[in-house]
């Protein structure tokens, strides 16, 4: 998909269409109630300050290495709620924070991977940058999705980390989205994804303190029995929402995806953007559910998109760009006129905003005639 940049709406033809009054009824965590208000907007930082897209002509991209303590408080300077990360276990039981399924390094010429999950923690923090002065890690390389396989070059590198390692050196302000990442290719056992999230709870009990923390993950089984195993954060059902079929029904489509978080006391779906536009119907359902609704994708990169998506009543959204959107929605919601903490997707429900809109009718008109095309 091409890269959408960060832009607004301007110069648009007008149209003769009557924009709705879309405020949604805006609920977070568990056990709240639903509000008649379009709720204040969290905005999440995809891998911190951004994903790392090694061939994108998009410098951005390519700013801070993804999924970094680094890149967490480079996102914290700005003004995001939340960061997400995807955190994987170690073959001796240590929770890290990495996206990829297999990790890859080029030593005398020869390119090779292990498995993330096949590797000791010794041996995790063995690729890229170091933390001990002096010392050279393996190279770090990537394979990106039309296999070629590139060195991950970034402007401001920083060493992998662990999910511990998250809680002690992150800005305590910043909020957890912390998707539980497995193989969409494995089969994984109840015994075996008990061992994981039970690993992660632990590090999570033991420094989290006040921290807000949500649980994520694309694999129903997980996102389930993580609900089994806790109550005390909530867990998300992460749902292409039907852009992307798979063997689970559970994965196509957010009807699937509502069913499953009814039928396992979940608290929310994390959708693809572009399924919210598709089938806008479904946000209606969602909140009728009284879950909450977050989205992710290359769309979330369009401030009028993201704009949209406040109106429509979702909750919150993940994006890479974190200093032009934020700028960019802050122009659009104005902030309310008394103090607000950081809003707490584990526990609170969000605040009525008392922000005026700046889109103009023709903005509007033109947007909703141009998003078919942008979700394609």
């Amino acid at each position: 998909m091409a890269l959408l940049k960060a832009a607004r709406v301007s110069d648009v033809p007008t149209l003769d269409i009557l924009v709705p009054d879309l405020a949604a009824a805006a609920r977070i965590g568990a056990g709240a109630k639903q509000q008649r208000a379009a709720g204040r907007l969290a905005l999440i930082g995809h891998r911190g300050k951004g994903m790392n897209a090694l061939s994108s002509p998009d410098r951005r991209l390519q700013e801070v290495k993804e999924n970094s303590v680094r890149s967490f408080n480079e996102a914290a300077r700005f003004a995001i709620d939340y960061v997400e990360f995807d955190v994987q276990v170690t073959k001796d039981a240590c929770p890290i924070i990495f996206h990829d399924n297999f990790i890859f390094t080029e030593e005398n010429g020869k390119v090779s991977d292990k498995r993330v999950t096949d590797l000791r923690l010794e041996e995790f923090l063995q690729y890229g940058p170091q933390n001990k002065e002096g010392k050279n890690g393996k190279p770090l390389l990537r394979k990106m999705k039309d296999g070629r396989i590139l060195n991950w070059n970034v402007q401001s590198d920083d060493p992998l980390c662990t999910f511990q390692e998250a809680f002690e050196k992150v800005n305590p302000r910043l909020g957890f989205n912390v998707e539980l990442k497995f193989d969409d290719n494995l089969v994984y056992q109840e015994e075996e994804l008990s061992r994981i999230l039970e690993a992660i709870l632990k590090v999570v009990f033991e420094y989290a303190k006040d921290r807000p923390i949500i649980f994520s993950s694309f694999q129903p089984d997980a996102a389930q029995l993580m609900r089994k195993l806790q109550s005390t954060y909530p867990v998300y059902f992460l749902t292409n929402g039907g852009t992307e079929i798979y063997t689970d029904v559970r994965r196509n489509s957010l009807e699937e995806a509502l069913k499953l978080c009814l039928a396992s006391g979940m608290q929310g779906i994390v959708s693809e953007a572009r399924a919210i536009f598709r089938f806008p119907a479904a946000i209606a359902k969602i909140k009728e559910a009284d879950l909450s609704l977050l989205t992710y994708g290359t769309l979330n990169n369009v401030p009028e998109a993201v704009y949209m998506q406040h109106l429509m009543g979702v909750n919150g959204v993940i994006v890479d760009l974190v200093p032009e959107i934020t700028k960019a929605i802050s122009d659009l919601i104005a902030p309310p006129q008394t103090d607000m903490e950081i809003e707490d997707l584990s526990s609170k429900v969000m605040k009525d905003a008392t922000s005026t809109p700046n889109f103009t009718h023709r903005e509007i008109s033109f947007l909703l005639r141009l998003m078919p095309e942008l979700v394609q």
